[in-house]
């Protein structure tokens, strides 16, 4: 395993380097602004901003937990987290320098590359998607695999998303066209329930607390659980990293100790995780992330533990799982050479680990 990056290639073309000096400056003003305001550190430390493709989504759960541990603070962080409902959209305020940092999918790593952007995951928060196909009450009886997609309206958190992603390639693998099926961009939460009441998606992929709150209301069941790196193996082929900490490469390059601090308070979250309870995980969240129903939350969980990696190192075989997943319906990456180390460094969590 790699622990440190390989040297960066040296010359960038100068329109390219101005571009990216651009975002740099921006990425450099913590005084800038996005939608969906989360946690804010003390007001102490060295500030830096990292939005979330969902702060209430257990899958992406280390980074508010981090919070309210106080490692943050303990490592001289003012870290303040705002939230969007799709990690393509934490995606698009980090390539567009409204934020330091993203907590999404390592799958956008190897998208942008092949668009010219070069980001990096430096905290693999998972090892496993999270993520759950579900399947409406009304059609549980004609959608019983991936094969059944044709002609179905799929619900996925957003067009471009990971969720689009992953059900592309389980359609694909099925033997399902991508033009033989509808992907809906319906969010998560309460807007991804209503779909599936109201009809306006056949079937879906969300996580947790929406898994719960599903199957608790009886308005659907479940048709593939990627909780699990054993669920991961059996719908994917291998393991998939996918929650994670990324960052734009030059500013990682150009911060590395504000980096390593994040590592640092990321790394202790995820080894605090692996010794509680998801009962005592859940008593640490915000009141109304339960949304009233403090069993049902810790329910959802102890569902997702077994998705997250202890130390945050990405796990052996992951990428190149991820790259053959995308590989099989994404054309862009599918003709596109991807360089898998730049895509992740394990560099500074090495060092948070001792």
């Amino acid at each position: 395993m790699r622990t440190h990056r390989p040297v960066r290639y040296a010359a960038l073309a100068t329109a390219a380097l101005l571009a990216l000096t651009s975002l740099t400056a921006c990425a450099d003003d913590a005084s800038g602004t996005a939608s969906g305001s989360g946690g804010k550190g003390d007001g102490k430390g060295v500030k830096v901003k990292i939005m979330v493709g969902g702060l209430d989504k257990v899958i992406y759960l280390p980074a508010m937990l981090t919070q309210r541990l106080g490692y943050f603070d303990a490592e001289g962080l003012d870290v303040e987290m705002l939230s969007e409902p799709a990690g393509v959209q934490a995606e698009t305020a980090l390539v567009s320098g409204q934020v330091q940092g993203a907590v999404g999918f390592y799958d956008h790593t190897l998208d942008l590359q092949t668009k010219g952007k070069h980001v990096e995951s430096v905290v693999q928060f998972s090892q496993a998607p999270g993520e759950v196909e579900v399947v409406s009450k009304k059609h549980a009886g004609d959608i019983t695999s991936p094969k059944d997609f044709k002609g179905r309206k799929l619900g996925v958190t957003g067009l471009g998303s990971s969720t689009d992603f992953l059900s592309k390639y389980l359609a694909v693998r099925a033997g399902v066209k991508v033009s033989e099926f509808s992907p809906v961009a319906v969010g998560a939460g309460p807007t991804f329930i209503s779909a599936l009441q109201k009809g306006s998606i056949d079937a879906g992929m969300t996580t947790d607390p929406t898994v719960a709150q599903i199957l608790s209301k009886d308005l659907g069941k479940v048709l593939l659980d990627m909780r699990t790196p054993q669920g991961s193996q059996e719908a994917l082929g291998g393991p998939y990293p996918s929650s994670s900490l990324y960052m734009q490469t030059e500013w990682v390059d150009g911060h590395k100790d504000t980096v390593q601090k994040l590592a640092n308070a990321f790394v202790r979250t995820l080894k605090w995780m692996s010794t509680h309870s998801a009962a005592q995980i859940a008593d640490k969240m915000p009141a109304d992330y339960s949304q009233g129903d403090k069993k049902l939350y810790a329910g959802a969980i102890e569902s997702t533990l077994p998705m997250f990696t202890k130390d945050g190192v990405m796990p052996p075989e992951g990428p190149a799982t991820v790259e053959r997943v995308l590989k099989a319906f994404n054309p862009n990456i599918k003709n596109a050479t991807i360089e898998l180390d730049r895509t992740y460094t394990t560099e500074f969590v090495k060092k948070a680990t001792g």
